[in-house]
């Protein structure tokens, strides 16, 4: 079975990150599962990434504090004190809309990060080709989307992300930049070690809200005020017709609330 079948037939878990909306629109709720009061001494326990917007306008409470993330080589949020947005896109099959994103992200001159699994790298190298050309970091999702948090065995490990890291440098003769993100949001203690083991930073988030159901796009206006509510390291989804509407006047309001858009180098530069 490919990715596009996997996520045609598993559209409830792509991306957990999505349920977040209703964290933006409900500040308070709790979401996924119960969170833990984070523990900047305790290792981090797994499970799917989930957040808590418990003050209006402030940054969530994550599952793990950014402190805990540190020993791991994660990161989920930036330097909370700054005005930078972190775009981040997560790429499991192309509908048609990553083009019309890269043509805003060109205009607005706003660096992005995409999240590429196997499928993407095989059907489309071209949209690929261009991330990379225009100054996009091009990231790591797993050859082909399984739960990461399960799998034991180094070696299956390491093959879910070389070779994507593999087909990525076939594809636009560059080795691939180190940022990783776990399908899902799953995680757990030994698969964010080994990850840091193969030299790559895990990369959560600390906003979403629910962009990739394809036959149930969030009407434009909505979409916009939810994304400019708070605003830190952004999970988008590249099929949301949605994202690809609305992310002129979104950048447009970021840029006149001040905010600027910052690369994962940055991120966890800071």
């Amino acid at each position: 079975m490919n990715i596009l079948q996997i996520v045609k037939e598993k559209k409830w878990a792509v991306l957990a990150g999505g349920l977040v909306l209703l964290a933006v629109l409900i500040p308070g709720t709790l979401l996924l599962r119960q969170l833990r009061a984070p523990s900047d001494a305790a290792p981090a326990a797994g499970g799917s990434w989930g957040l808590s917007f418990r003050k209006a306008n402030a940054p969530p409470v994550a599952d793990e504090s950014a402190e805990t993330l540190l020993a791991y080589d994660a990161r989920y949020i930036g330097d909370t004190a700054g005005n930078t947005v972190y775009l981040t896109f997560d790429c499991g099959y192309e509908n048609g809309n990553t083009a019309a994103i890269l043509d805003v992200l060109r205009d607005h001159g706003a660096p992005a990060a995409f999240f590429v699994v196997g499928h993407y790298l095989e059907t489309e190298p071209e949209l690929v080709k261009r991330m990379a050309a225009e100054g996009h970091t091009v990231g790591n999702h797993t050859w082909s989307h399984p739960d990461m948090s399960k799998i034991t065995d180094p070696a299956e490990f390491s093959r879910q992300l070389s070779q994507v890291a593999d087909k990525y440098q076939e594809i636009t003769g560059e080795k691939m930049s180190p940022y990783y993100r776990p399908p899902q949001g799953l995680y757990s203690p030994e698969s964010l070690k080994m990850a840091q083991s193969l030299g790559f930073r895990t990369v959560f988030w600390s906003l979403a809200y629910v962009d990739w159901k394809g036959d149930a796009q969030p009407e434009e206006q909505e979409a916009i005020d939810t994304l400019c509510r708070r605003i830190a390291v952004v999970l988008l989804h590249n099929t949301s017709a949605t994202n690809a509407k609305i992310l002129d006047r979104v950048l447009t309001r970021w840029e006149e609330m001040g905010y600027t858009f910052g690369t994962l180098d940055q991120l966890f530069q800071s």
